[in-house]
């Protein structure tokens, strides 16, 4: 513990914002610089709890109180060494992870936890400002050569972890960009692609081989893929959207949410999009069906390109703006947030139910929907939702963004080919190892545990690097990530 009164002293002091007026006028990062003797201070507030719960708030286990405390103390080396024994990508969790290692922190109880979010990121980023982040590839070599299928969060930690215990590992992606999601989902303004490009120069420098247009499945069949790896990770992600299912869905300026937030990110990077394949909100009165990240997400896009009006809905209630007495900490907290989209402006709105779109010309013009009040549990244990007489109403809106979230990883294609055996989900089924039903192939993040965070991806993929380097070693000194424990 750095300083004993540290979190008698110090108040919560995050990093600044750019002001809203500024940010909504470009694709840049968010946040202010951090400077070092702020993250200090923030670093003192932890209090090194005889039992840290932010340890079991995180799925990868991180070394919270100590890398705190190497901060407070000015040993930034050793910090960024104690940040990347636990976690692979700490620059992507830093700017983009939720954070529920903070709402487990003790301080949570009756103030403000301590900033570890902005800690994290201010760790490696000062990393690789100074040099420290250097490729090590490993002094040998297995011959075991290993194909990643999937290039998003953990895809890559699988692979960092299977090279760095001497295999040869190949990632496949099927998009012209290394990354997934990271890369064509999430908008700049959250997480800048050059973070992610200098990571994977680094992997790449340590000696893991991409391969990038290439739809295995597709382009490589699932048979030629077994036939020249001795084992493969499949990490492909969720990738079936949900959709709306209401009359008018397929009018023209409607849209999956993930559509429209890859459009405009390879628009970013350059790419020249004809005009009537163009999915803008310039000008226009945009609504937003889905009040989770992706849909703050599209918001922040939306004021970006200069949308006349947004609105976003959400069919479940609005949360308190506190715990409940059935929320106690340390549970994650089930209450109202605001994204820095929503500092921008927008309206929100709850209990909502999108019954049907109409239109002139083909082209979407309103939302017809109604209030809905959600009831206790039916015998699932499912609350119930009951249509309230009378509220019906409708909305003008020339764009509509659905963000409903996923439901599972494409079948058709490599998975129909491999026979892996889905979960009830249509999910990819494995064991606590992480392999699936088909010997020597393994699957991690969202295509086999289903639609969640960076963090869990991380997570995953460390695991399936581990049950891989076992199975093909018949040992392994790789870490195990126990996820069950938060299952």
């Amino acid at each position: 513990m750095g300083k004993t009164t540290g979190f008698l002293e110090f108040e919560r002091e995050p990093p600044e914002r750019r002001p809203a007026g500024e940010r909504t006028k470009d694709y840049r990062e968010i946040y202010e610089a951090w400077s070092d003797d702020k993250s200090r201070v923030q670093a003192a507030r932890c209090m090194n709890c005889a039992l840290p719960f932010c340890h079991k708030g995180c799925p990868l286990g991180n070394l919270i109180p100590d890398w705190n405390d190497l901060v407070y103390r000015g040993r930034w080396q050793d910090a960024l060494a104690a940040l990347h024994a636990t976690n692979n990508f700490p620059e992507f969790t830093g700017r983009i992870c939720p954070a529920p290692c903070e709402a487990s922190c003790v301080l949570s109880i009756n103030e403000e936890p301590v900033t570890i979010e902005y800690i994290e990121k201010a760790i490696v980023d000062r990393g690789f400002d100074e040099g420290w982040m250097t490729p090590h590839p490993p002094e040998e070599r297995t011959g075991k050569r290993i194909a990643v299928v999937g290039s998003g969060p953990a895809g890559l930690a699988a692979a960092v972890q299977l090279n760095r215990a001497g295999h040869l590992v190949t990632v496949f992606e099927r998009d012209e960009y290394v990354g997934g999601l990271l890369t064509l989902g999430i908008p700049d303004f959250k997480l800048d692609k050059s973070v992610v490009e200098r990571r994977v120069e680094l992997m790449a420098a340590e000696g893991i081989e991409f391969r990038t247009n290439c739809n295995v499945g597709v382009d490589v069949a699932a048979d030629d893929l077994l036939g020249e790896y001795d084992a493969v990770c499949l990490t492909g992600g969720s990738t079936i959207a949900r959709r709306l299912n209401v009359p008018g869905e397929e009018l023209e300026g409607v849209h999956l949410a993930v559509d429209y937030l890859t459009q405009q990110n390879r628009i970013n990077r350059g790419l020249e999009v004809p005009p009537e394949e163009r999915i803008t909100a310039e000008g226009k009165r945009v609504m937003i069906l889905g009040g989770g990240d992706t849909g703050a997400d599209c918001l922040g896009t939306a004021h970006r390109q200069g949308a006349e009006m947004v609105v976003q809905w959400e069919i479940l209630p609005e949360p308190p703006a506190s715990r409940s007495k059935n929320n106690p900490w340390p549970l994650w907290p089930l209450i109202l947030r605001s994204s820095a989209a929503h500092e921008e402006g927008g309206v929100r709105d709850y209990s909502i139910l999108t019954k049907r779109l109409s239109g002139s010309n083909g082209r979407v013009e309103r939302l017809h929907a109604a209030r809905i009040e959600w009831g206790p549990p039916d015998e699932t244990g499912r609350p119930t939702m009951t249509e309230i007489p009378g509220s019906e109403f409708e909305l003008e809106a020339s764009l509509v963004l659905l963000a409903l979230g996923f439901l599972h990883p494409q079948h058709e294609g490599l998975l129909e080919q491999l026979g892996v055996e889905l979960d009830g989900r249509g999910n990819v089924k494995t064991d606590v190892s992480k392999m699936t039903s088909v010997p020597g192939v393994f699957a991690a993040g969202d295509m086999a545990r289903g639609q969640s965070l960076v963090v869990w991806a991380i997570a995953e993929g460390r695991q399936a690097a581990h049950g891989i380097d076992a199975y093909l070693m018949g040992a392994t000194a790789l870490p195990s990530v126990d996820l069950r424990s938060w299952a």
